[in-house]
């Protein structure tokens, strides 16, 4: 099969290595890529968003699947295209993906067809949601932009004043442009977050193994909201009893409100979940795989990822056993000084190449470019130093080695990636 993915972060860096090690490939290519992916994938210079672009391509080069990997071609309807021009496309459809395009969307599916999520309101209007704070005072609480904001438009107010300021910030302002046209303003859920991602091809729900995030900008969850700095599987909290409870709650719930809202979803589902005293939430649904979610929970996989997305593709889920390895994994990105404000890139990357010799290690690259065949940084979050080892502890000695041995000028890392 020859396989184009779309995207360009460490997401599709790893995916474009789990494709590689599949019997069924002949041939990769990534639109637009990284200088990561282009050791292993011809990237090709499409942007993302290019959906004709990525079409042409795919027609002229008799692409045999095309998996797109990042939100926003997939909410602007990418994969309908495809599939409307004869090419086999994994992802959800337009229709679908809104349940991670509009946050108040998804809390209302979760409340008209009881899934487990906090008490919310949404706004069209600062002013309206200025008046709700006031009238709620009760801290802390959650203000989300509705659209998407890569990741970064939720904000954990701790008072009224700073409740207001992120109104203000993201609807009038327009800190996240159009993602900010509506708020959602939510309860503050007290317990552990929890990732899970699934296949499902709208009719089956075959989750992967758990993973958790770090999304705050320094050690001890401290800082801003970022992509995510790290990230390590599987969970310590998220136990077989929670896990059936999940599947019977949240997982199959979810599938089939799509589907009697007319909106099937095929693809990956991710559930952002919380742990509470009451049992699980959810925290935010997402249309494809997380990023570095991906990271720590791809190379646990043992099955051929074509073969999946070939079953999803075709409603036949059900057919395949998905295993896993039972290692720890774990994910500490290193990222730009300053990042996820103002940062610098342009600076080489040096000891990859030492880092990468335990077979053990994989620097999966987000914001890189190659130079005069030098790494050199691109982004905010430039690479991510993932470690499969027997256990978790292990996985993070390891990979805190590997971080050890790279660097570029003012590389930022976190120091506590998988001690939750």
């Amino acid at each position: 099969m020859k396989v184009l993915v779309v995207g360009s972060g460490g997401r599709e860096h790893a995916l474009v290595w789990k494709i590689a090690q599949s019997t069924l490939v002949s041939k990769i290519y990534c639109a637009p890529g990284n200088g990561g992916i282009s050791s292993i994938a011809e990237c090709v210079p499409i942007n993302a968003m290019d959906i004709d672009g990525v079409v042409k391509f795919s027609k002229e080069n008799r692409i045999d699947l095309v998996m797109v990997a990042a939100e926003n071609p997939l909410a602007a309807g990418m994969v309908d295209k495809l599939g409307e021009n004869g090419i086999r496309a994994f992802g959800p459809s337009k229709e679908a993906t809104i349940i991670e395009e509009s946050k108040s969307f998804a809390k209302d599916l979760m409340k008209k067809y009881g899934v487990p999520t906090a008490e919310y309101e949404v706004f069209d209007s600062s002013k309206k949601a200025i008046l709700y704070l006031e009238e709620k005072n009760t801290y802390p609480i959650v203000v989300k932009a509705d659209g998407l904001a890569l990741g970064k438009g939720v904000i954990i107010a701790q008072s009224f004043d700073e409740a207001k300021d992120a109104v203000k910030s993201i609807m009038d302002e327009k800190a996240f442009g159009d993602a900010g046209n509506k708020v959602v303003i939510e309860e503050f859920l007290v317990g552990q977050e929890v990732t899970v991602l699934a296949f499902t091809d709208g009719k089956t729900v075959k989750p992967m193994v758990s993973s958790q995030d770090h999304k705050r900008a320094f050690d001890n969850d401290e800082g801003p909201n970022t992509g995510g700095m790290g990230t390590f599987s599987p969970s310590r909290i998220y136990t077989p009893e929670i896990e059936k409870i999940c599947m019977e709650k949240i997982y199959m719930p979810t599938v089939e409100a799509m589907n009697k809202e007319g909106r099937k979803f095929k693809g990956v589902l991710y559930f952002g979940l919380m742990i509470t005293k009451e049992g699980p939430k959810v925290v935010e649904y997402n249309a494809r795989f997380g990023d570095p979610e991906a990271q720590v929970v791809l190379p646990r996989l043992q099955t051929d990822i074509l073969e999946i997305f070939n079953a999803v593709i075709d409603e036949r889920l059900d057919e395949i056993d998905i295993k896993w390895s039972d290692n720890g994994c774990v994910c500490v990105i290193m990222a730009s000084g300053g990042y996820p404000k103002e940062y610098e890139k342009g600076f080489e990357i040096f000891g990859l190449d030492e880092a990468e010799k335990d077979n053990n290690v994989v620097v999966f690259h987000a914001g890189t470019k190659v130079e005069n065949d030098k790494y050199i940084t691109a982004g905010g979050r430039v690479i991510g130093v993932t470690a499969l080892e027997d256990n978790l502890d292990l996985a993070i000695k390891k990979a805190y080695e590997a971080v050890e041995k790279i660097s570029f000028k003012n590389a930022h890392y976190r120091k506590d990636i998988g001690v939750k």
